[in-house]
């Protein structure tokens, strides 16, 4: 493909509580034995972008770790490959990246040093399957300077997170508004870009120069009526995972049959680094009904509707209900959990019970299970 690939992985979002406390948002697992940047990166080495940089920030370990290893994803080759890309004191610059622009603009190296004459955007918090060489065609069809790919969002959903655009019948986007008190359309941007190398460095440099530093704000708000930004409607599965409840939905979404038939049946496949765990242990009395069960885990109780990641040990006479455990959760017997997102790395002490209420719980048990 004629372009390179830039994952914006550096971002922090309240709205997931306690879940970024320990990590990025692009490293959230996601479908039992992924990070959500696999989608993206998938979608990447599936389009045959063969340079992808990928921009962290905020609590990185964790997604550094994942990313430890190219050849995972394919990128492990002697022409182009996976850069990782953290913020660095320099000469000229000491800051953090104070923005989306300002992060790509403090690797602007990058793209001065690439050939390719097309670059895609996309976030590394977003679950979807993409070709984004259909898009780089439309791109091209209609002679744009910017291509945005949006999805119309079904009614009654929090689509006031996301930025709202309106186009006209050519495709055109008219309007755009980020993040506004009030939808006026329910179209969104799914925060994946396409535009022309020489013209986004162009765009960054007088930014910079602006003291501008973020990309939706000062390039597409700021210049959607000098500059020709289409929009590329995506008509299948998208979904984002910058809150809590969006989190949750999108994990439990994987239950339906079609979902997963359509992430890891159907061409092209969605990679993730592999971990040598032994497939999961169902001990006499355990019962499964509607749930993912990732490799690592051994099952006493009862689990319905529910998805468990790596390594969950679940106890004698524990149920769990439409929640989802996160990696390496040690379960007590005579635990009950229902409506609730375990964190990673929990200890649930024996004979508790946890429910959500109001909405989905996230459990924290403030313990040590690993002593130095």
């Amino acid at each position: 493909m004629r372009a390179i690939g830039i994952i914006l992985a550096g971002g922090n979002s309240y709205r997931m509580k306690e879940l970024s406390n320990k990590r990025a948002i692009a490293a959230m697992p996601v479908a039992g034995s992924y990070r959500s940047i696999d989608f993206t990166l998938s979608n990447m080495t599936n389009s045959h972008i063969q340079r992808v940089a990928v921009l962290t920030q905020y609590n990185s370990r964790s997604l550094n770790e994942h990313l430890s290893s190219s050849k995972w994803w394919d990128f492990g080759r002697k022409q182009g490959g996976l850069f990782v890309f953290p913020p660095t004191v320099t000469m000229d610059n000491n800051f953090w990246y104070r923005g989306t622009a300002d992060a790509i603009y403090q690797n602007l190296t990058f793209l001065k040093n690439s050939h390719e004459p097309y670059v895609v955007i996309a976030s590394g918090d977003g679950i979807y399957k993409m070709d984004y060489n259909k898009v780089l065609e439309y791109h091209i069809a209609k002679k744009a300077d910017v291509t945005v790919v949006c999805k119309e969002m079904a009614p009654g959903q929090d689509i006031e997170r996301f930025g709202i655009l309106r186009m006209d019948e050519d495709g055109r986007i008219e309007d755009f508004d980020e993040k506004p008190m009030v939808a006026t359309s329910n179209t969104v941007s799914c925060g994946i870009y396409v535009i022309r190398r020489r013209q986004l460095i162009e765009l960054l440099e007088k930014c910079a120069k602006e003291d501008r530093y973020d990309f939706v704000k000062d390039i597409l708000v700021r210049y959607k009526g000098m500059k020709r930004i289409y929009g590329y409607k995506m008509e299948e599965y998208w979904s984002n995972i910058s809150t809590v409840e969006s989190y949750y939905e999108t994990n439990m979404s994987f239950l339906q049959p079609e979902i997963r038939d359509y992430f890891f049946r159907q061409y092209p496949d969605v990679y993730s680094k592999v971990d040598d765990l032994p497939p999961a242990k169902y001990n006499p009395g355990a019962v499964v009904k509607n749930s993912l069960v990732s490799s690592g885990c051994i099952v006493n109780g009862t689990v319905e509707n529910s998805v468990l990641f790596k390594k969950v040990f679940v106890g004698n006479n524990v149920t769990i209900k439409n929640s989802i455990i996160l990696n390496d959760v040690y379960i007590g017997d005579n635990t009950t959990i229902e409506n609730c997102i375990v964190e990673s790395r929990d200890t649930i002490r024996a004979n508790t019970y946890h429910k959500g209420e109001n909405g989905i719980k996230v459990v924290v048990e403030k313990n040590e299970r690993y002593v130095l």
